[in-house]
């Protein structure tokens, strides 16, 4: 985990980043006005605020290094909300270091 306020280091994606990608993925499209049919978490970060904060880099295709940074606000659990997208980066390859935008 990180220190509150920090960035933790990269971490492999789990299951649980995963699920959250997913749950997100609604939100990317209409923002990006494109559909994603390929949406796999690679590796994350996360800061802890009032709540957290993940930066997730997600492969958008099965053929090519493609992916989109991801940036997801998750609430405390008490609030009881779902994760919401607050910004991407698009045009980014799985070689692109994830850093804070």
């Amino acid at each position: 985990m990180s220190s509150v306020g920090g960035w933790s280091e990269t971490f492999s994606a789990t299951p649980e980043v995963q699920g959250i990608v997913d749950k997100v993925k609604p939100q990317l499209e209409e923002k990006d006005n494109k559909p994603y049919p390929v949406l796999v978490a690679i590796t994350y970060k996360t800061q802890v605020v009032a709540g957290t904060n993940y930066l997730i880099k997600v492969s958008v295709s099965n053929s090519t290094d493609e992916c989109v940074h991801l940036k997801v606000f998750q609430s405390l659990p008490h609030e009881k909300k779902g994760p919401s997208l607050t910004s991407y980066e698009t045009g980014k390859t799985k070689n692109d270091p994830l850093k804070p935008f």
